[in-house]
Parts: structure tokens; sequence; C-alpha cells
């Protein structure tokens, strides 16, 4: 008879499915219709771009360095890990797409570092003048999650099956009786948190809303874990977390391993890579220099005589035999070494952790990672670690039929709901004004969030309201559709935004902005509306003083920041109530929650008060004085 958790791993395989075949089929319609204009502002696509040098890097994977040519603020989807094609554009505009798929090393803003499968390849890209790379269907991604699904719907008498059940299934979570450990610098919450964490022998949640101090709260678990056992996993879905927990780890002297390349490359984040410890190992000078031997005995065998060629067989052969034992010393070396090793959650199935285990694996922002992600690094630990806000960003799910089957829903929201008693609630926020941080509180946290004194009353100007709504009704401003995929603009409204963006930053006054380094992000949930936005700043000669302390960007991209003063502009205007987008209430609440002393909405309230959310926000505004105009 087939149990409950099997039954759910079995529908999880069957939604993925739905997703990857959705997927694959949407990267096909993409390279075949989407043009390449309409590739590149969406971060898809670099063209033109050119080909730089080739090297083999530390890892002994040839490389070669791409740039973009033309500067721009276009922000791409290009990071460590992601395969990407190359193609040409012919001068009559036709696209012919070579047959090399590389793997991205490493990207910066406008050069990235891309690991080619051949010289063949290398040779091919380097003749192309007009000549264009974009982000190829990840094939690699879904597999492993498939063989992770697999692994478990399958495991049995172990402590993977264990998990399961206890995850997916009826059988309690253990705790063990231990002595409460004193945490002078953490409040109340955060304190009983890290003890929770310690006492688990299953699983244990840490629930941070926005402001809760989840970081520090997950850093200082870490940190006490490790006082217990000599290495743990760490992982995020994303390899922005990745870096935000790794960097946080590296600040209280923990030594982390980071598999992948960060995504902000910067020397203190490089020097902890796998790569850069790989270059930085005693053994490596000397396994570099047989490597650079074999490739030039290997062009001197394809030149040499038969009876040469034996003995350059014979030659390479020991030398490959010294360079395999000097790789498994120098991986074997970085490994044990190494307190924490973090990494995404599929690059959790890198070939240097193959058959090494766990005691604890701690997942950052698990709410946003999908359940398959979760179980790839899971079969690797006896015990697991969420910490995330299942009321904040979900996972990005593409197909709709596999979002409406239950995709979207992460293993936190399943374990927050069969589980209760594992989840630690932090509760105090420290960034935002008490009046930003009520409604969220009231809406999605069952009022439980109180604000820190410290911030409580925080703000930039005397007699000021902390959130203001301006309603757009009766201006007649329109909402547009535009682009191949239907994106959302409303041009009069970002017009306005940027008025009375331009006011406040008056009222403040430019001198202290610039002294107190003041700062103001510009949110829509809308991408056509964020590219707007940012060509009107960028053309505004006003805001080129505070241009670098303004921040234009999506919901998505401004999830775990903060800025002093924040605009949102929810672009929906129509007669028919349609908001889209909006009516995803998560991005609205990570939206609402990134500002410390000024929110400012900016909305058409006529056709958002129809959404109860809305009109229950605009009611709780209306009740507030200045707060609704």
């Amino acid at each position: 008879m087939t149990n409950n958790s099997t039954l759910h791993l079995q529908q999880q395989q069957l939604l993925l499915r739905m997703e990857y075949e959705y997927e694959k089929e949407e990267f096909k319609r993409q390279t075949e219709a989407m043009g390449i204009t309409h590739k590149v502002r969406r971060g898809l696509c670099w063209f033109p771009a050119n080909a730089g040098r080739t090297y083999y890097n530390s890892l002994n994977q040839l490389v070669m360095e791409v740039t973009r040519s033309e500067d721009t603020d276009i922000e791409h989807a290009f990071e460590f890990g992601r395969p990407v094609c190359f193609f040409r554009q012919d001068l009559d505009g036709h696209i012919h797409y070579l047959n090399s798929i590389g793997t991205i090393s490493y990207a910066e803003e406008n050069r990235m570092v891309i690991v080619m499968p051949g010289a063949g390849a290398v040779l091919e890209v380097q003749d192309i003048d007009r000549l264009g790379v974009q982000l190829y269907f990840d094939e690699t991604s879904y597999r492993t999650m498939f063989e992770a699904l697999s692994d478990v719907i399958r495991a049995k008498d172990n402590r993977l099956a264990e998990l399961k059940e206890i995850m997916l299934g009826h059988v309690k979570a253990g705790f063990r009786e231990l002595y409460p450990v004193r945490f002078p610098w953490l409040n109340t919450t955060q304190e009983a948190a890290v003890n929770r964490v310690l006492c688990a022998r299953d699983v244990a949640i840490v629930h941070g809303p926005p402001g809760t101090g989840k970081t520090t709260t997950l850093v200082e678990a870490i940190y006490e874990t490790l006082h217990r056992e000599p290495q743990v996993l760490v992982c995020a879905q994303s390899n922005t977390a990745v870096d935000w927990i790794s960097e946080k780890l590296v600040d209280r002297g923990v030594n982390v391993l980071r598999i992948g390349n960060p995504t902000r490359v910067n020397d203190k984040m490089l020097s902890f890579t796998y790569e850069r410890r790989f270059e930085a190992h005693p053994a490596y000078p000397e396994l570099w220099s047989i490597r650079k031997e074999l490739r030039t005995l290997g062009s001197h065998a394809r030149r040499s005589t038969y009876s040469e060629r034996e003995a350059l067989r014979n030659r390479m052969s020991r030398l490959r035999d010294r360079a395999t034992s000097l790789e498994v010393q120098i991986n074997a070396d970085l490994l044990d070494s190494a307190h924490v090793i973090a990494s995404t959650l599929v690059s959790s199935n890198h070939r240097l952790l193959s058959g090494h285990r766990f005691g604890t694996l701690f997942i950052d922002e698990a709410a946003q990672a999908l359940e398959a992600a979760c179980w790839i690094a899971i079969r690797k630990a006896d015990r697991v670690i969420l910490a995330g806000d299942h009321q904040q960003l979900p996972p990005t799910i593409q197909c709709y039929k596999a979002m409406q089957g239950g995709l979207g829903r992460t293993l936190m929201e399943t374990i927050v709901a069969h589980k209760p008693e594992v989840i630690s609630l932090l509760t105090t926020q420290y960034r935002m004004n008490e009046a930003i941080m009520r409604f969220s509180s009231e809406w999605f946290y069952n009022g439980q969030l109180q604000a820190a004194p410290e911030v409580r009353y925080r703000s930039i100007l005397d007699w000021d309201s902390p959130i203001t709504w301006i309603n757009t009704s009766g201006m007649n401003f329109k909402e547009e559709c535009i682009g191949e995929d239907g994106g959302r603009i409303n041009r009069q409204e970002a017009d306005l935004l940027l008025i009375e963006l331009q006011k406040y930053i008056e009222r403040i006054g430019g001198n202290r902005i610039r002294e107190e380094r003041i700062d103001f992000g510009i949110i829509s949930p809308y991408k056509a509306q964020v590219q707007y936005l940012r060509s009107k700043i960028k053309a505004n000669s006003t805001f080129r003083p505070y241009r670098e302390l303004l921040s234009v960007n999506t919901v998505d991209g401004f999830q775990g920041q903060e800025r002093d003063v924040i605009f949102i502009s929810l672009v929906r205007a129509n007669d028919t109530g349609q908001i889209g987008f909006l009516n995803d209430l998560r991005r609205m609440n990570v939206a609402m929650t990134r500002a410390r002393m000024k929110l400012v909405i900016l909305g058409e309230a006529d056709t958002l008060s129809r959404h109860p959310f809305y009109r229950k926000l605009i009611e709780h505004l209306q009740s507030t004085e200045d707060s609704f105009s």
C-alpha cells in the first residue's frame, strides 16, 4: 500500500514534469519567435557580445571570457552554473545558433567567464563578428531534482526514509532536553529559536518575518551548532542568498568553503570559493605544472612517430596518475578543513560532496525553494533546519497548471501546516516605523509583530505620515499591455511617482540626503514599469546627484533589502478590476516591508479596492490622518 508521503512525492514528480515540459517548450518558443532586442531587454541575452581570451582555470576547465559591448542598465539573469548557447546574426538579421553549449563559471555586470566544451567550440565562437550569447534551457537542475525525488521515494530503512515520514507523514519530530544557552545579544524570540534548533533531533523552522533578524539568528544557530559538530552544510535556493549567509559567517570567523561562484564578484567573496581555495593549496603549483606538461605532450604526440608516441603515452599515463592523486589530496584537504560547506541546493550535488554526509543541513530562504530542490541537499543530512518566511516571495513557477496543482507549495509550508511544534517565530522587527509594519503584521502574522523601541517612531521629517497612498482614481491613468509577453506599464503613474519623489527629496534637502546617505527604493511588480522608471531617472538631471542612492527594481529584485524611503507603483488601472500579478499578496508584503521610515504607494483605488486585501489596506490608511490622498 502506498503511504501519504510517497503519494505526495509522486505528485511533486508529476507537477515538476509539467513545469519542466512547459519551460522547455517556452525556451524553444523564445528561441524561435522572440526577437533579440526583446531577449536583451529581459536580461536573457547579450548582443552584441565579444569573445575574449581563453585559458585553463584552476579546475583544469577550458574557459572563455565574454563581454557585452553596449553599456546598459538592464539587469541580466546570467549567473554561476547556468548553461548558455552562442549564435551569430547575419547582416540581413537572420540568427544561426551554434552547436556548443557552455556553462557560466562566473558573471559580472558586463563580463562573464564561460566553461567551454572543447577547443573546437572556442575556435567556432572566436571567429564570429556579430556574436550573441543567451541563456540555454537548464536540463541539469531538473535532472538533479528528479533524481532527488526518486531517491526519497525509494528510501527505506535509512535516515532519509525517517526524515521523509517526519516531514511529510505522521511521525512526530523529536527534540532533546538541553540546558538553555544564553545569548545576551539576541532578543527573547531569537534566543528561543537558536535553542530550539540546538534541541531538534530531526527538523526545526526559524520563521523570520521582515526585519526580525532571521539571518542574525541563523548565523548564531550555525555558529553554536559548530561547537557540537565538526561541519555543517548551508544551502539556499539562489546564489545571492548563499553569498549573504556566507559573508555573515566569514565575518564571524567561520571557515566557509563556497561551492560555486558568488554573484557579487569581489575579493572578499571570491577568497572562500572552492576555485580560489583550490588555487591557494600548497600542492596546486605541482598540479598546475603537470597539467601544463600533459597539454604540451598531447600536442607533441599528434606529430610524433609510432615509437615516440608509445614513450609519450607511458609518460602521460604516469603524469595523469600523479595529477589525479594530487587533485584527490587537495579536495580532501579543502573539504576536511572547512567548518561550513555553502552552496545552492542544486550545487549541493557537486562531485566534491559525493558520498559525504553532514550532521546538520541549514536551508536559508527555504520558502523560496521548490520542494524537489530541498530534497537534493536533505539526502546528505541527518537533521534539517529551515529558515525563511512563507508570507514573502514564493518559488518562481512558469507553468500555471503546475502552480494550480501545488508545485509552488514549499516543503517549509508543508511542515508549518502539519508540525507547528517545530516552528520558532521571530516577533521583534528592527527595520520599520511601527505604522509601516502594522498592516502587514495584522494581515500576514496575526498581529504578532512588534516594532523594537529604537525603530518604532523612526522618521526622516517631523510631522510626516510614515505611510501614504496616492490615489490616482479620477486622473484617467490607464495601464497598457506591451511586448510579446504582455508586460504592463502605466506611464502617467510613473511620471507622477517621479514628481512626488522629487518633491520629497526637496522637502528633505539635497545636502542632508547626501550627508546622511538617505537612500530611496522604487518598486513595481512589473518589469516594463521598472525599465520605464529607470530610463526616466537616467534622463532627468534633477536625480543625478542622488543616482547612487536611488534603486529601481521589481519586487523580486528587492527581496532581502531595505531602504529609508520606498515608493511603490502598482500600475494596474482598468474598468474591470483586473489586477493580475498583484493577486500574489506575498509580493505586496515584500514590497511594503522594505521601507524603514517612509512608504509611498501609488495606485488606482477604484481598480484595486475590488480585492479584499487592497480594500482593507485602503480602509486602514483612510482611518489614519494624512495617509490617503
